[in-house]
């Protein structure tokens, strides 16, 4: 778990290095996404190529001697079709061509880039047998921020095998680039299974939601805090001697969190009532797990970037090539719909401290949060758009792991959905971004009408500048301009 003391974002890019060198060993998931979001370029280690070329040669070798899948046969199905002679030197182009069958809207340039970086990562490993000129040209395109258009449906958690053709036929000249460009190179027909032989763009989708979900969920301390303060709440609930006595990691970190960002060391406080309502009093409870699971999803994605998991994978060690499994997404599909379901239980809690808000006995202040006339409604229809939100939310917390697919005649007898569990978080983190925007324009409205006097503690700091960054009006108003404020406020947030 992340240490409470340091305070959020402390330890987002431990790194200042503006050039990642990758050598297939410990690309870190921030190093991915600051490459992805053009904070740092890449550079590919020297012995990275070295490593292509020896399993390189050894995948040769070996598909002169015996049968290597999609090396020197079909694939899928097709496994046992041995390739002609005369036509082995179009089968790596072929391959691509038929794969490159993506559809959808194309992939952010964010997200592509983490994807080239997280596959040339792979490929630095050195266990796919691609040629080495693969691998420099992935480099040089990123180098120059050459992008191919890719698009975002064609897998099920199996292997990106459309986006990567897709990827791969760019590479060769086949494809036009999105921006920019290199000269196309060779790909020998033992390199095209090699190089799509990988989740990296699902990988590099769910690297990304990481990140923002885990600044979300940060920043969710925060807003908490500021609907803590405006509904006068009993800071007992966090004290450290009551989770030291049931000391689930995650609670224990959001505990301290809280007990940081209100200050409660320097500035205790008394709550208005003998307990409070869950939103606020069961809130290390429930966002614990989600703490652990975003946590969990950190280290299932900390081995599959640096994994060398192609499908066969060269052996460098022993000159031997093995089929194998590898390309099962199992682990990420799990620990992603982990996060989902604990993600769903956070955003219920923060539509309750909504409802809490508007509530005259638990704030003190007009029903929600009016000014003005008799009957004024103020901030009513945020409750609409919390629980649109959240059922949107709901929907996509859904488990796809409960779900299976049988294709290629077959042969391909189970599927994890992963790729689809990666839209699924997006969907969630955005759903719920909308329904913390919500709850913090309400506690800083309820805050701002009772004009209320904190401490110069990390809340205090974020009331004011969420106050002024919002820019509150008091009769009632048209509020979608507040509710895009306070989002732009949120990320802000994860830093106090």
């Amino acid at each position: 778990m992340d240490d409470p003391q340091a305070g959020p974002g402390a330890d987002d890019f431990p790194t200042s290095a503006t050039r990642i060198t990758l050598n297939g060993l410990g690309m870190r998931c921030a190093d991915v996404v600051r490459i992805a979001r053009s904070q740092a370029s890449v550079e590919l280690a020297e012995d990275a190529i070295d490593r292509a070329r020896e399993a390189s040669e050894i995948a040769e070798r070996t598909g002169a001697e015996r049968a290597v899948y999609g090396r020197t046969t079909g694939v899928g199905a097709n496994r046992d079709h041995i390739v002609d002679s005369g036509s082995a030197v179009e089968h790596g182009l072929r391959l691509l061509r038929s794969h490159a069958g993506g559809t959808g809207e194309p992939r952010s340039p964010e997200s592509v880039r983490a994807c080239m970086a997280i596959r040339l990562n792979q490929l630095a490993a050195g266990g796919s047998g691609v040629h080495p000129r693969v691998l420099r040209a992935l480099s040089s395109a990123l180098g120059v921020g050459a992008l191919p258009t890719v698009h975002t449906r064609g897998a099920i958690g199996t292997g990106d095998l459309t986006a990567l053709a897709e990827i791969g036929l760019t590479l060769a000249g086949e494809n036009p680039w999105s921006i920019g460009g290199i000269p196309p190179i060779v790909i020998n027909p033992g390199d095209a299974l090699a190089f799509i032989s990988s989740n990296a763009a699902t990988l590099a989708s769910v690297t990304l939601a990481w990140h923002d979900l885990r600044r979300l969920l940060r920043a969710s301390h925060v807003v908490t805090a500021l609907s803590f303060l405006a509904l006068g709440g009993s800071p007992e609930a966090y004290a450290a001697e009551v989770h030291a006595a049931r000391p689930h990691p995650g609670s224990v970190e959001c505990a301290a969190a809280m007990r940081r960002v209100l200050g409660l060391d320097e500035h205790p406080v008394s709550g208005r009532r003998l307990q409070d309502p869950f939103g606020l009093r069961a809130f290390p409870q429930v966002q614990g797990p989600a703490l652990e699971a975003i946590d969990a999803l950190e280290s299932v994605l900390a081995i599959d970037i640096n994994a060398a998991a192609e499908n066969p994978l060269i052996s460098r060690e022993t000159g031997t090539v093995f089929h194998h499994g590898h390309f099962s997404t199992a682990h990420l599909a799990l620990a992603l719909d982990r996060v989902r379901a604990a993600l769903h239980h956070v955003a219920e809690l923060s539509a309750t401290r909504l409802g809490d808000l508007v509530e005259p006995e638990q704030t003190g202040l007009p029903a929600f949060l009016a000014s003005g006339p008799s009957g004024s409604s103020g901030i009513m229809i945020l409750e609409y758009v919390t629980h649109d939100a959240l059922a949107e939310l709901r929907h996509a917390a859904a488990p796809v792991t409960l779900g299976t697919a049988v294709i290629s005649r077959g042969l391909e007898d189970h599927a994890s959905f992963t790729t689809e569990a990666a839209r699924s978080t997006t969907t969630a983190i955005d759903a719920y971004r909308t329904m913390l925007a919500c709850e913090l324009l309400a506690a800083v409205r309820a805050l701002w009408l009772a004009d209320a006097q904190l401490p110069d503690v990390p809340a205090g700091r974020a009331y004011a500048m969420a106050r002024d960054t919002i820019a509150l009006t008091a009769p009632d108003h048209q509020l979608t301009g507040e509710i895009a404020r306070a989002s732009t406020v949120i990320d802000r947030l994860a830093d106090y």
